[in-house]
């Protein structure tokens, strides 16, 4: 298979006899039952729950495999090693592996934050690997309303459950203690999750609202107010989520 490789992802390997445990009092999931078959996307915080860096978690032995945005890899690692102190963990990029993807290999894993993005896996690079896999995933993506990075999601802007993490897999609420764990848990228990990252038609947008312009495609991701959206404009399991919400 060739032509999968999204060449806008790059991989981080955490090692060391405590990477695990490391990593399981920063993330919003679990990470000590992780396997490699079985990715999970997950978020790093800021204490007040807001999103810093979103990525997917791959089980690899007793490491862990990040796979995250390559212009954030570096950023990433530096910040993880912030936490790191005289922890046993060497945080370190890996090269010998690439992120693929494709709409059409039944036999790899799903995207853990929706089946219908398709199937995700690790290998080395695609042979002929150009930008073309990850414009189509990336398009795709959007048209599910699903929002990633830095571009779309910001830095310490957003707090992690207004990205939809939570009907998105994002976040373990039994999982203990994690950076911005407090928050993140008292906005689920009450409730109070007031507002939504949704993806509108550009002609709409509301630029008081507005995160991020994507004139490529035509859209604009914002942060808006739940009682004020159109359940027009949302993906079926996002109007599905908000409806079951709103029910109770």
């Amino acid at each position: 298979m060739t032509g999968t490789t999204l060449t806008d992802r790059a991989l981080l390997r955490i090692s060391g006899e405590e990477a695990r445990p490391f990593l399981q009092g920063l993330l919003t999931r679990d990470v000590l039952t992780l396997q490699s078959d079985h990715p999970r996307w997950t978020g790093l915080l800021t204490p007040q729950g807001k999103a810093l860096f979103d990525f997917i978690l791959w089980g690899d032995g007793d490491d862990v495999l990040i796979d995250c945005e390559a212009a954030q890899a570096d950023a990433l690692a530096k910040r993880l090693t912030l936490y790191r102190l005289r922890r046993k963990v060497t945080i370190a990029r890996e090269a010998a592996l690439a992120v693929h993807w494709s709409l059409e290999v039944a036999d790899k894993p799903h995207d853990p934050r929706l089946p219908a993005l398709g199937h995700r896996w690790l290998a080395p690079a695609s042979p002929d690997a150009g930008a073309e896999a990850a414009a189509a995933f990336r398009a795709h993506r959007l048209s599910l309303g699903i929002f990633e990075g830095v571009e779309e999601l910001g830095q310490d802007q957003i707090l992690w459950l207004e990205t939809n993490a939570q009907e998105l897999g994002g976040v373990d609420y039994d999982k203990g203690c994690y950076v911005g764990q407090e928050n993140t848990a008292r906005m689920h228990y009450r409730n109070k999750v007031s507002r939504r990252l949704v993806a509108v038609p550009l002609d709409q947008a509301d630029d008081k609202r507005q995160r991020a312009a994507l004139r490529d495609l035509g859209l604009s991701i914002e942060l808006r107010r739940v009682e004020g959206l159109d359940p027009a404009l949302l993906p079926d399991w996002l109007a599905a989520a908000i409806a079951g919400e709103a029910a109770v």
